[in-house]
C-alpha cells in the first residue's frame, strides 16, 4: 500500500510536554480512560486491538523468516540446491524480508498500531514520551508472544526442515568474530535504523517513505551484516527463534545491542535537529486510523493525504 501525499502540511510544533502529549482530537487520540495516568486494565480495554496487531505483525514477520529461511538454507529444499550459499543467497533473503517489513508497515494493521514489531523500538518511543507506560508494557508482551507463536507455527508446518541445522529455527547467533563483535554490530545497525526512522518520520518530504527506508535497511543488513551477528535488531525476534531450541547462551547480546543502539540514536537525533521534538510513534501515520500515542497531529490528517486502498 502507498500513501499519496501531494503537499503534506507539516504538523504544528509540539508545545506541550512530550509525556502529556497534544490536545485530544476525535479519532486521533486514545479512547477515554486510556490517558497518561491510566492503569493496565484501562489501557488493555482501550487499546487491545493495537496490541493484537503488534502480535500479528511480528508473528507474520517470523513466519516469513522461517519459511523463506527454510527454502533458502534447508538441505531438503530444491531452492537451496539451486542458489549458491553466500552473499547472493543472503541478498535474496534480505529482499524477501525487506518486502515483508514494508508490507506490514503499510498494511491496515501496521498503520493503526504503528508497526513497531520490536520492544527496542517501543522502548525508544517511550523514552521520547510518545508511548504511555502501560502501552509500552503491553506492546512488548504482544511482540514477544506474537514472535514466539509465529516460530511455533512454522515449526508445526515444516518440522525438521526448519528445526535442523543450518536453518536452526532461523536463530540469530554470533558469527565467527564472537559475541563482542556481534554486540557491536547489533548496536551499530540498530543505531542506523532508528536514526533513519526518526529523521524520516519527522521530515515532511520523507515521512511517507519511512517504511521503505526501513525495509531497504533490513535488506542491506541481512545481506552484509548477518555473518557478524545473525542480524536481529529485535529482542522479540531473537527470543522467538531461541525458545524451541533453547538457544539462550548469547541472548543478552540481542537485548543490549538493539536497545543501546536505538537509545543512542535518540540522543544523536536531538543533537543534529534544531527542532528535536518527535511528532508521533507511528512509522506510518495513516490518516484514517486512530492513534493511541502522544501524537503531535493536533488538527487531523496532513493536507493532501489520500487514503490508501
Amino acid at each position: 500500500m502507498v500513501i499519496a501525499i501531494d503537499r503534506p502540511e507539516w504538523p504544528v510544533r509540539i508545545t506541550q510536554s512530550l509525556v502529556a502529549g497534544p490536545d485530544p482530537a476525535p479519532g486521533w487520540m486514545p479512547a477515554e480512560g486510556a490517558g497518561p495516568g491510566a492503569g493496565p486494565l484501562s489501557a488493555l480495554r482501550s487499546h487491545w486491538p493495537e496490541y493484537l496487531m503488534e502480535a500479528g505483525g511480528i508473528g507474520l514477520f517470523m513466519v516469513s523468516a522461517g519459511v523463506f529461511g527454510t527454502l533458502l538454507w534447508s538441505p531438503a529444499s530444491p531452492v537451496a540446491a539451486a542458489v549458491p550459499d553466500g552473499i547472493g543467497r543472503r541478498a535474496i533473503m534480505g529482499l524477501l524480508m525487506g518486502l515483508t517489513a514494508i508490507a506490514i508497515i503499510y498494511s491496515r494493521f501496521g498503520q493503526q498500531s504503528g508497526a513497531h514489531l520490536n520492544p527496542a523500538v517501543t522502548l525508544t518511543f517511550w523514552r521520547l514520551g510518545k508511548v504511555k507506560t502501560w502501552d509500552a508494557v503491553f506492546y512488548a508482551l504482544a511482540q514477544f508472544l506474537g514472535g514466539a507463536l509465529g516460530v511455533l507455527l512454522v515449526l508445526a508446518l515444516l518440522r525438521s526442515a526448519f528445526a535442523d541445522p543450518p536453518v536452526l529455527y532461523v536463530a540469530t547467533l554470533p558469527g565467527q568474530g564472537g559475541p563482542w563483535i556481534a554486540l557491536l554490530a547489533e548496536t551499530v545497525i540498530a543505531f542506523g535504523l532508528m536514526l533513519t526512522v526518526l529523521i524520516a518520520t519527522n521530515t515532511a518530504k520523507l515521512m511517507r517513505f519511512t517504511g521503505i527506508f526501513a525495509g531497504c535497511l533490513l535488506m542491506t543488513y541481512i545481506t552484509f551484516e548477518a555473518p557478524l551477528s545473525g542480524m536481529s535488531l529485535n529482542p522479540a525476534r531473537t527470543v522467538a527463534s531461541a525458545l524451541p531450541g533453547q538457544l539462550f547462551e548469547h541472548l543478552w547480546i540481542y537485548f543490549v545491542g538493539p536497545t543501546a543502539g536505538m537509545l543512542l540514536a535518540v540522543e544523536t537525533y536531538r543533537l543534529i535537529r534544531r527542532t528535536p521534538e518527535v511528532v508521533c510513534a507511528k512509522l506510518n501515520h495513516h490518516t484514517s486510523t486512530r492513534c493511541i500515542f502522544n501524537c503531535g497531529y493536533r488538527a487531523g490528517p496532513p493536507a493532501g493525504a489520500a487514503q490508501a486502498r
